[in-house]
């Protein structure tokens, strides 16, 4: 990386910024090895030490000092990026923004894809240790460091209740992504019509703002025609899809409604994420709960269903690919009928069979979520930088992956993962391109920080310009097929 050599540190170039009568930078500092502010000029409500005589206050990268910049460099908030093309960025150690960034200027100089580059779950923030301030926090010094000046995005992944939402509004997240999955009946699936009457007569109408004599006359008339394709949602299908849906759809509105009040008029994003589910959604029932979000006055700007095929952690697309890009072109016209909202593929990252196929049937209106191949990125730098602690990390995960698998959908085989003192020091990155490896390291992260965290920050930030490199070359594969031309070959 191109740095401007100074005295006690080294200043990322890309983040000096003059604004007014006052310079910001952030630096590198040779001796203590952590990253701080700089700021020459107004330094009011920055808290640090003085530096250069006097002329230069030397700033820790705390909550307080984020908080000011922001206020003054107004690019560096999150904010809604509005129902367009759109990548999130999950970052598990809070160091990969920089590499994301690179990844984007390489892939999509134009800016075709908006970034998202602050996205946690409250599960991941769990097990993590972190706080939704910390995760913004850490994506902003990203964001400063690399001198980025487009919008970018904060999204809460993941809410299921109203009390998760407290923390994430006060750390100013700009994107809310509602997973009402608790409450879909997935035995609704495959029950008698008897059964279904029953459960959709209990629904809780009221939230709902209908009935189901109301449903019926809206959905049931005629077959319902849209972008090339026909549904036909008889009694049945309809009654089918409010047994499994229409509960999660009464909490979805519930915690939307919420959303809206505690944001007290501050421009948000909305997802709704109905993937994490037993069954795939069918797209007759993906029109209906698109079609009641709308009425019920959520105005989502991306909706996730649940595709069919299996999409785990940190590896490809497992299922047929002629089935997947059949149902894939029905989600897309459902999509595409609304008109105010993309399809957004969760467990989005490594997905590389299927991006090209997901890139053409939604013409690129699509969001894409990716979390824990950032931090398998960060294990091959360990790999090849500090093999005896990649094998530390690889002993643990062996030991906890039984008990941290447990709320995932995993078909990894630990008996296929290899100890560490099996394998030669060249023979450890290649772990992190193997199935079985890949998934039993990606789902055992909250495990492996809370243990080696403060190992692993250490090490990435010896290994800066690594961790960049081995980003950048991933993600560059997520990336290129949602941003070069619809009719380029696949």
């Amino acid at each position: 990386m191109n740095r401007i050599d100074l005295a006690e540190g080294t200043v990322y170039p890309r983040s000096a910024v003059r604004q007014g009568e006052t310079t910001y930078f952030l630096a590198r500092l040779h001796a203590e090895g952590g990253r701080r502010l700089g700021v020459i000029g107004e330094t009011a409500g920055f808290s640090g030490t003085t530096a250069a005589g006097g002329a230069i206050l030397v700033c820790p990268l705390t909550p307080g000092n984020a908080a000011a910049l922001r206020s003054r460099l107004l690019w560096l908030n999150p904010g809604p990026l509005g129902c367009v093309a759109s990548f999130g960025f999950g970052d598990r150690i809070g160091s990969a923004t920089p590499g994301h960034i690179q990844a984007l200027r390489a892939a999509d100089p134009a800016g075709a894809l908006a970034p998202v580059f602050a996205q946690q779950s409250v599960r991941e923030n769990a097990r993590s240790g972190r706080t939704p301030q910390q995760v913004v926090d850490d994506a902003m010094w990203g964001v400063f460091q690399e001198g980025w000046r487009s919008p970018w995005g904060a999204d809460a992944d993941h809410i299921k209740t109203t009390s998760d939402l407290a923390a994430f509004v006060a750390a100013g997240y700009s994107f809310f992504t509602i997973d009402p999955g608790d409450h879909v009946d997935n035995a609704a699936h495959s029950e008698p019509l008897s059964t279904l009457r029953k459960k959709a007569a209990s629904l809780p109408w009221d939230v709902l703002q209908a009935s189901l004599t109301d449903l019926v006359s809206r959905f049931c008339r005629r077959p319902i025609s849209l972008n090339g394709i026909s549904l036909t949602i008889d009694e049945t299908v309809l009654l089918r899809a409010l047994a499994k849906y229409g509960r999660a759809l009464a909490h979805a509105v519930t915690v939307a409604h919420e959303i809206t009040a505690r944001m007290a008029g501050r421009p948000f994003d909305l997802e709704i994420s109905i993937d994490e589910t037993d069954t795939p959604t069918s797209a007759d029932e993906h029109f209906i709960i698109a079609a009641e979000l709308s009425r019920c006055g959520v105005p989502v700007v991306s909706l996730a269903p649940r595709f069919v095929g299996k999409f785990q952690k940190g590896v490809d697309y497992i299922g047929d690919l002629a089935d997947f890009e059949h149902e894939l072109a029905r989600h897309a016209a459902v999509m595409r009928h609304f008109g105010t909202f993309r399809l957004s593929i969760h467990t989005g990252s490594d997905k590389f069979s299927i991006y090209p196929v997901v890139a053409r049937h939604s013409r690129r209106l699509v969001h894409v979520k990716t979390a824990g191949t950032s931090y398998l990125e960060a294990l091959r730098v360990i790999a090849v930088s500090d093999p005896g602690l990649f094998r530390r990390i690889l002993a643990l995960s062996r030991a906890r992956f039984e008990q941290d698998r447990k709320s995932y959908f995993l078909d990894a085989r630990l008996s296929e993962v290899p100890e560490g003192g099996a394998l030669d020091n060249a023979d450890l990155p290649a772990l992190l391109d193997a199935f079985d490896a890949r998934q039993v390291l990606h789902v055992t992260f909250g495990s492996a920080l809370d243990e080696f965290g403060p190992q692993i920050g250490s090490l990435l930030a010896e290994n800066e310009s690594q961790y960049r490199a081995v980003l950048e070359g991933h993600f560059v594969r997520h990336i290129t097929p949602f941003v070069r031309g619809d009719d380029e070959p696949d």
